[in-house]
C-alpha cells in the first residue's frame, strides 16, 4: 500500500494525489526493469524507523491536559532534541521533550489518533543498505 500525506480526512488535494501517482509510477517502473532482468547496483537509503506512539499528558481522568507545542506543530520529519518544546499545557506551562536521543516525530496532532491517544510519533533516522539486486533466471 501507499500512503501520501498527511491531508485532513475526507479532502482530497491535487498536490497529494499528484505525489501518490508519482510514487506508484516509480513503483511500476521498477517492477518492469527488474522483469526485464535489469540489474540494480547496491543503494543506501535513509528511513526514519518507528521508536513509540507518544500519548498528550493526561489527568487522573484520562482526560487531555496539554496540547502540542506550537514550535512542534507542522514540523513531521523534524528534528526533536532533549529540551525542545513538545507539549504546552492549558495554563501556558511548556512539557519540554525529555530524551537521551534526537528523535523525528511524525504524525503530529494528528485527528484520527486523538481517539488511539497518540499526540505524535517518535521515529529515529536509520540507514538501509541494500545489495545489488537482479532477476536470477533458472
Amino acid at each position: 500500500g501507499v500512503e501520501v500525506g498527511p491531508q485532513p480526512q475526507g479532502v482530497a488535494r491535487a498536490d497529494v494525489l499528484d505525489k501518490m501517482r508519482k510514487i506508484v509510477k516509480h513503483g511500476l517502473d521498477f517492477v518492469q526493469l527488474f522483469n526485464e532482468g535489469k540489474e540494480f547496483p547496491p543503494c543506501t537509503i535513509e528511513v526514519f524507523k518507528i521508536m513509540e506512539k507518544v500519548d498528550y499528558p493526561r489527568n487522573k481522568n484520562g482526560e487531555i491536559i496539554a496540547i502540542i507545542h506550537p514550535k512542534l506543530q507542522d514540523q513531521d520529519w523534524q528534528p526533536l532534541k532533549n529540551g525542545d518544546p513538545q507539549f504546552l499545557t492549558l495554563d501556558g506551562e511548556v512539557i519540554p521533550y525529555q530524551g537521551d536521543c534526537t528523535v523525528y516525530p511524525t504524525f503530529i496532532n494528528e485527528a484520527a489518533y486523538y481517539e488511539k491517544k497518540q499526540a505524535f510519533v517518535k521515529t529515529e533516522k536509520i540507514q538501509l543498505t541494500a545489495k545489488h539486486l537482479r532477476l536470477s533466471v533458472s
